[in-house]
């Protein structure tokens, strides 16, 4: 070997003839099945090669190659880990020149073919397959930085490259096997990847998930997506996760366990990109998420994918499409914490023109979903904003926050459904909080029997007092109206717990971020507006409603005391609190907010003092007289007949059934109006008083005619000591009116 050597080295003209000797020896060998010589003229070959590398060289390479294409042509598998591991020795090799006519497009499709290898032999199979992964790595490093060779990037080359890597990557073996050497294989693909080519990489990948079905499974995916991002350069990320939406749209009509994997594998990979990796179309990636956000919705309201019932319709699981929503939202909320401050403005705006307002315009496909659906999508994008304004920083609030946001997200702080207000509490917790105070303990255990440490801010003055400016001016245009939302919201009956611990939260963050004297006076205010509320009878508020909103006010002035030097201010809430301490703990969070709290339910004997007046209508009022006159009409003209005291009764009532006396009521009625809205206080008082002495006088002429016993008409016979008493008469014997006979 040393001799043939030299003498190739000598004469690099006669290197060509030495590799078509050797190939034509080793061809033979091959067929006579003298393995031996086949091995020793390989080795022959492959130091020829590591020694020579002169112009020449292209000529022996092309023997060299008709060798190892022998090899791996070959059922013995040692002969084709032979021709694989001569191969992979070739592929290290730099040439000085390179070469026009030479084609891998064998060596890539036997490679491939290896790395499926099902040979029985377990171990055989295993080293077979990772000698086609070997082979796989040399080609790519042979071919990757020639430009004179045929584009290994080529679709037709990635289909079968990428999936014979994704085989073998899927064992569970994680030793020295196909899949540590896959992984590096892969990774080193992806690390020589230019701009021009990452579809190319990544298009088999989702083709190989697809048609395997792993996207269901999410960690194998994941898996992939994760050395992909590893392994890419960073530059490049965007392109990947635009790939990634393509394929989601997509697949919009597959199955809700194939969307959240595809979505998982997003959230993964936004994790991953540097920050701004998103690309120059930020808001696009947003809206095809909201936009699979909404299909979702729709598809677990409607049933199926295109709002029929047909038969043969793939039945469509909710809880599934619940899980996809939430993960759709985890994954705006991680592309979001990838953008810089003004392009997550940017995406705040653009989810609030997504919220459908009842009555203005829906978000929903045409498909029948209804209120319940642009109620589901109100929520659904309302959680996804508090994923965007989690840990949102911004040194210029109004440019940050325009009206246009805030004031559409106040106005859904009024409506009817509990959800939706908690929500929007929660984001406005978000966009206070500069310092990440919510984690304090005040704001979730709101208890006013521990002191609360307000000193958690560790930030420079300078900054504590830019920051203060930015809310001021934000308070300054908006503070009286956030102030009304809070109070309105207290009044709602619908709101629970979560509510009003939000709410404390909201206040105490308005009271530590601004620590302005005039805003803790207007909070202050508010406070007692609410205590005032929760007293109202006029309301109607429920029990726990009124125990919460007092247990609101308390914990918040206790914390108010903490923020101030007012010595008797601080005294007399630190008695009202330990006065309800004792006697209504029912009014302290401490017992409110809980999960079974025990409040007072007794009764409310304030309304009694207040007697009950009955509402008539003026139809009501001439009805009653209507038949309150006849019925005494009737009474005193059969006492009148019978009666041998011929008794007189003035309290007989005309009956006048006429247009003409409609007109006289309504006249009359206008008449008292006017009385009473002009007259001085002492006539209406003289007044009201001769007509309760009238009033009282009618009313025991009727008990008096209605208790006593009728008369008799046999009239009365004298008793004994001067009194009489009325005579039993058969009632046949006894005559009545006319009118009382039927």
């Amino acid at each position: 070997m040393e001799k043939l050597t030299f003498y190739a080295l000598s004469a690099p003209e006669k290197l060509d003839r030495i590799g078509a000797y050797l190939s034509e020896r080793l061809s033979r060998d091959v067929a006579r099945h003298r393995y031996g010589y086949v091995c020793i003229a390989m080795e022959a070959l492959d130091q020829l090669l590591m020694a020579c590398h002169c112009q020449s060289i292209n000529l022996f390479v092309e023997s060299f190659l008709k060798m190892v294409r022998k090899l791996l042509e070959s059922d013995k598998p040692s002969l084709q880990i032979l021709g694989t591991n001569s191969f992979v020795k070739f592929a290290n090799i730099e040439e000085d020149t390179p070469s026009y006519h030479r084609s891998y497009d064998f060596f890539v499709s036997r490679f491939s073919e290896m790395c499926h290898s099902s040979y029985e032999d377990p171990d055989i199979r295993t080293k077979i397959r990772m000698a086609g992964i070997k082979g796989l790595q040399g080609v790519v490093r042979k071919t990757v930085n020639d430009e004179l060779q045929a584009n290994i990037w080529d679709p037709q080359h990635m289909d079968k490259i990428v999936p014979s890597l994704l085989f073998n990557l899927q064992s569970g073996e994680r030793t020295e096997s196909p899949v540590e050497l896959t992984e590096r294989c892969f990774r080193e693909l992806l690390g020589r990847a230019a701009y021009g080519n990452i579809k190319n990489a990544i298009t088999p990948v989702l083709m190989h998930l697809d048609n395997h079905s792993l996207w269901e499974g999410k960690t194998f995916a994941v898996r992939c997506f994760k050395i992909i991002m590893y392994s890419i350069q960073s530059q490049h990320s965007h392109l990947v996760i635009q790939q990634l939406l393509g394929h989601l749209d997509a697949n919009s009509k597959n199955s809700a366990t194939v969307r959240a994997g595809i979505v998982e594998v997003l959230l993964e990979a936004a994790a991953i990109a540097a920050s701004g990796s998103v690309g120059p179309t930020v808001l696009e990636v947003f809206n095809t998420l909201l936009r699979q956000l909404r299909l979702s919705v729709d598809y677990e309201l409607t049933g199926s994918y295109d709002g029929s019932t047909n038969i043969g319709t793939k039945i469509i699981k909710a809880h599934e499409e619940r899980q996809l929503q939430e993960a759709v939202i985890r994954t705006i909320g991680s592309f979001a914490n990838t953008l810089p401050t003004y392009q997550r403005s940017e995406v705040m705006l653009f989810i609030m023109g997504k919220i459908p307002v009842p009555g203005v315009h829906l978000a929903l496909p045409s498909t029948g979903s209804g209120h319940e659906g642009t109620r589901m999508i109100q929520v659904m994008l309302l959680k996804s904003l508090v994923q965007v304004t989690a840990g949102f920083q911004t040194t210029n609030m109004l440019t940050a926050l325009p009206s246009s946001f805030l004031e559409p997200l106040l106005s859904f702080s009024l409506t009817e459904d509990p959800e939706v207000r908690l929500l929007v509490l929660q984001i406005l917790l978000s966009l206070i909080d500069r310092h990440d105070n919510r984690l304090c303990k005040f704001i979730f255990t709101p208890n006013v029997s521990e002191q609360i440490d307000i000193h958690i801010c560790n930030i420079t003055a300078e900054k504590l007092q830019y920051f203060k400016f930015s809310l001021w001016v934000l308070h300054s245009q908006h503070g009286q109206q956030l102030y009304r939302h809070i109070y309105l919201g207290c009044k709602e009956h619908s709101s629970g717990r979560q509510h009003y611990e939000t709410l404390f939260a909201l206040l105490g963050l308005l009271s530590v971020e601004l620590a302005n004297e005039e805003v803790v006076v207007d909070l202050i205010r508010l406070a007692l507006a609410l205590q005032d509320l929760a007293l109202s009878t006029d309301e109607a508020l429920p029990i726990f409603n009124r125990c919460a909103v007092h247990a609101l006010a308390a914990a918040y002035l206790n914390l108010i005391c903490q923020l101030t030097t007012v010595p008797a201010f601080c005294q007399h809430i630190h008695e009202v609190i330990e006065v309800r301490q004792k006697e209504s703990p029912y009014l302290l969070p401490e017992d409110v907010f809980i999960d079974n709290p025990n409040y007072c339910s007794g009764y409310n004997t304030d309304r009694l003092a207040t007697p009950y007046v009955p509402q008539y209508t003026d139809e009501d009022r001439l009805s009653k007289r209507k038949s309150i006159g006849e019925t005494i009409s009737l009474q005193v003209e059969v006492e009148s007949r019978n009666s041998p005291e011929k008794e007189e009764c003035c309290f007989c009532l005309p009956l006048v059934d006429s247009v003409g006396m409609e007109e006289q009521e309504r006249e009359r009625r206008r008449q008292v109006v006017e009385k009473f809205q002009k007259a001085p206080f002492e006539e209406i008082a003289a007044h009201c008083g001769a007509r309760a002495t009238l009033l009282q006088s009618k009313l025991n002429q009727i008990f008096e005619i209605t208790i006593r016993p009728p008369p008799s008409p046999s009239g009365t016979i004298s008793s004994g000591y001067g009194q009489t008493q009325s005579r039993s008469v058969p009632i046949y014997e006894m005559k009545f009116p006319d009118l009382c006979v039927y």
